[in-house]
């Protein structure tokens, strides 16, 4: 790849996140995203002000929220699935470094949100983490190792501390206005 083609992707991804992320338009995020950096979004799915993206190797589900400061780091890939809710200041890593190794190297693992997820606000999910269908992240923590479907984890590093209902049937609409937790949609509803 050339310096220019590199450049440019930059250009456009320091535009996203430095600029139109502030600005309110969940049309216009979308549009951005999907179109000029090649980030499919789902029906219905919103990523909502102050969302930071890098790497265009991110894929998003229908009727999934990707809520305020959100950072996701797509350089090794991040797969996130339908009715997903993701709460403000997450971050999701797919790459990482080899402490290991005397050079430091970079080194990535692809990141997989299975429906139904629901990711507490300030967690974090490490590289090569599977989140599966249903399964619930607590609020602050640290992801290091696959979630289990419908298992509730807590914790630094998270631990199993519950099990979710697996009857799960709504969708999550979260469209609040500005950079706000005012909306006129319900965050979720039954799904007919």
């Amino acid at each position: 790849m050339t310096a220019l083609v590199k450049l440019l992707g930059a250009s456009l991804f320091y535009f996203y996140n430095a600029i139109l992320t502030h600005l309110p338009g969940y049309g216009l995020r979308k549009a951005f995203l999907s179109s000029l950096l090649g980030i499919p979004i789902g029906k219905r799915s919103s990523v909502h002000m102050g969302c930071f993206f890098t790497g265009r190797k991110i894929s998003i589900g229908d009727h999934t929220a990707i809520n305020r400061r959100c950072y996701l780091d797509g350089r090794a890939g991040i797969t996130i699935g339908n009715r997903v809710s993701i709460s403000p200041e997450t971050y999701i890593m797919s790459l990482t470094h080899d402490a290991q190794d005397p050079h430091f190297p970079a080194k990535g693992k692809p990141v997989r949100i299975e429906d139904y997820v629901w990711i507490g606000a300030r967690a974090m999910i490490m590289p090569g983490v599977t989140l599966g269908t249903g399964c619930i992240v607590g609020a602050g923590s640290v992801v290091t190792k696959d979630v289990a479907p419908y298992d509730i984890v807590g914790g630094v590093p998270a631990v199993k501390i519950g099990e979710r209902v697996k009857n799960l049937d709504y969708t999550v609409e979260y469209f609040p206005f500005f950079n706000t937790d005012i909306a006129l949609d319900r965050t979720s509803r039954r799904v007919d």
